[in-house]
């Protein structure tokens, strides 16, 4: 999405964007879920489960810049919290559900940020700092790449 967009727009892209991956995930068979999108990959559920981290991980990012001056909170590892909870082996529909869920209420969230707060300067992990504005944008290309391995290798 171009960064020129308003944060209405970016919410209303990511409410369509979850709604659409959500229904062409459950049209997934479990072999596709539980195949690495590709070889020496995680599996289709191991990247949808790092994506419910980057979910609860940025919700908390952002609902924390609304009531603070600037933010500053540590990375995590991502891999790691993947291997950690054994999203492989999860009910494909429990992290599914998940993220559908958070990321329409991150969509939700987002809406709420007013033009003042858009320039709150967030500061995490090792990162070069950004705004608020941009770390929604850089979550959604986030989110955005990692659907691109789910879905576009699928029929692979």
């Amino acid at each position: 999405m171009n960064q020129s967009a308003s944060l209405n727009e970016l919410a209303d892209f990511l409410t369509a964007l979850t709604r659409s991956a959500a229904e062409a995930g459950a049209q997934l068979t479990e072999k596709e879920w539980r195949e690495p999108w590709a070889p020496g990959k995680w599996t289709r559920l191991e990247v949808l489960g790092h994506l419910l981290d980057s979910a609860a991980q940025n919700h908390q990012r952002f609902a924390r810049a609304l009531h603070e001056p600037s933010l500053a909170m540590p990375g995590y590892d991502g891999a790691a919290q993947v291997r950690a909870q054994h999203y492989a082996d999860a009910p494909i529909a429990l992290p599914l559900d998940a993220w559908r869920t958070h990321n329409l209420l991150i969509g939700f969230v987002l809406r709420q940020i007013p033009a003042e707060k858009e320039a709150v300067p967030c500061a995490i992990g090792t990162s070069a700092p950004m705004t608020l504005r941009e770390l929604a944008f850089d979550y959604v290309a986030h989110l955005e790449a990692h659907l691109n391995q789910i879905f576009t290798t699928a029929e692979a």
